[in-house]
């Protein structure tokens, strides 16, 4: 039996075993597995890889994506320029990490923008914003973070800075969330941005997938924005990730 899973804490909002699974039944697989394994702490990730054996691939996600990186063996190479993992091999006692969200994200937005560059506002500075920024640089768009804290790198101004100036949103026409704010659960909560500042010009890629219309979307929307979630994002991860293991 070869097992896959997912680390991360907490798991409820996970798509991957039902996808994996459902894979698994639709191409016949029945010498695979995908398991959820929520850990309170990255420091039980040596012990959960002692107790599965079988185990040959894992995904990552929040709180997860950079606190694993001292854990692995190896980086491949372009991860290592992210700084971030979600998806790690297992072979021969060797932990190899790698990011499939930027192959996933890059695809999907490439599908989505066409040729259109317009800069962007990356709201975040966590896991999954590394391997947006990445993306954008490799595309050539100019970005900024927005964070909730004050100077903590380049290029990164704060939720406050936009409410106090209004051109940045204006001349910012994408906008991109990678926090976790809007997911099942907590449907209720959205980015904190200037929202009477969007207008048709816009778009809004909430990396958000559960549910498929976010408040953050919803919201944008209503003011004449364009906008996409998560999932097709999501897909190509995945089917990323499968490949990397196999």
């Amino acid at each position: 039996m070869k097992k896959y899973g997912l680390i991360g804490y907490p798991l409820t909002h996970s798509f991957s075993k039902k996808y994996f699974s459902e894979k698994f039944e639709r191409e016949g697989k029945r010498d695979c597995q995908y398991e959820l394994y929520e850990i309170p702490e990255i420091n039980q990730l040596p012990g959960l890889i002692a107790s599965e054996k079988d185990l040959v691939g894992l995904n990552v996600t929040i709180p997860y994506k950079e606190k694993v990186i001292p854990f692995l063996d190896r980086l491949d190479p372009s991860c290592r320029a992210i700084g971030a993992v979600n998806c790690i091999k297992i072979r021969e006692g060797q932990l190899v990490g790698f990011n499939t969200d930027y192959f996933g994200f890059k695809e999907s937005l490439e599908k989505w923008l066409g040729k259109e560059r317009p800069k962007a506002l990356v709201l975040g500075t966590g896991g999954a914003s590394k391997a947006v920024a990445e993306v954008l640089k490799d595309l050539g768009m100019d970005f900024l973070k927005v964070s909730r804290n004050a100077g903590i790198g380049d290029s990164v101004i704060t939720y406050e800075q936009l409410y106090a100036d209004k051109r940045i949103l204006k001349d910012h026409l994408l906008i991109i969330n990678t926090t976790p704010r809007g997911t099942y659960p907590n449907t209720g909560s959205m980015p904190d941005i200037p929202m009477d500042g969007l207008g048709n010009g816009h778009r809004v890629y909430d990396l958000v997938y559960n549910p498929e219309e976010t408040l953050f979307m919803r919201a944008a929307a209503e003011r004449g924005a364009a906008t996409k979630n998560g999932m097709e994002m999501l897909h190509l991860q995945a089917e990323a990730a499968w490949n990397i293991w196999n």
